[in-house]
């Protein structure tokens, strides 16, 4: 049965309506659907990201500070004393005399108050040149075994230092000071017989004994005292 009038009359506004919805909808969808679907925006999680090359400084080269230039000490003068030769051309062509190239023997000796004097003669008897400098060691030594007695020589300065040529067969000398010991009480001095004067020649290791009957003080006193060598054989 077709509708009447009357109901068509009502229907047909609602259908109106109706597609009205539709297409509001439809709209909608489309609108929506070209938003996603065209051309992306650019965001910063949608686009792919874009990394700056990395900017590197110039290496530096590193710069070394320049070595200080090393210091050499000022060479010192010529060292004096028993134990040490000058330099020059004599120390420098020349040896020390060695002990076995010296006969070491007394001398000229000489007594006054209080006193004795003796000098000590060193020859070459080498058949090379040698050199003497210095001062050198003395002691009186005695006993059995034999053994040093009391305290060398002190130095005596009276005498300048002086280097000591000795050609073959010729002679230094050096002058021994002996203080009586009984110028000191027996306490102070403790004498002891001595039978030998231990001698060693300047700048050497190796002593003689020279026989010399004397009396020592191995006490704290200083009987002894010797000059520097000298040359020739010298006198008290």
């Amino acid at each position: 049965m077709s509708p009447s009038p009357l109901i068509l009359r009502r229907l047909l506004p609602a259908a109106a309506l109706t597609c009205v919805a539709v297409l509001a909808t439809g709209c909608s969808a489309g609108s929506a659907g070209s938003s996603s679907g065209g051309t992306p925006s650019a965001t910063a999680s949608g686009a792919p990201a874009t990394k700056a090359p990395a900017t590197k400084a110039p290496a530096v080269a590193a710069t070394k500070a320049p070595a200080a230039a090393a210091t050499v000490p000022a060479s010192g003068g010529p060292a004096t004393g028993s134990h040490s030769q000058p330099s020059g051309p004599a120390r420098q062509h020349t040896a020390a005399c060695p002990t076995s190239s010296l006969k070491v023997g007394p001398g000229v000796s000489e007594g006054s108050a209080g006193s004795s004097y003796l000098v000590i003669d060193f020859t070459n008897v080498s058949r090379t040149t040698c050199t003497l400098y210095g001062y050198p060691g003395v002691s009186f030594t005695g006993g059995s075994p034999v053994r040093q007695l009391g305290a060398a020589a002190t130095r005596n300065a009276t005498a300048p230092l002086a280097l000591v040529t000795l050609a073959p067969g010729t002679t230094g000398n050096a002058l021994l000071r002996i203080t009586d010991a009984g110028n000191y009480s027996a306490a102070q001095c403790h004498p002891t017989a001595a039978q030998y004067l231990r001698v060693y020649p300047p700048n050497q290791t190796t002593p003689v004994d020279i026989a010399y009957n004397s009396t020592a003080c191995t006490g704290k006193v200083d009987i002894l005292s010797v000059s520097a060598v000298q040359q020739g054989s010298g006198s008290a």
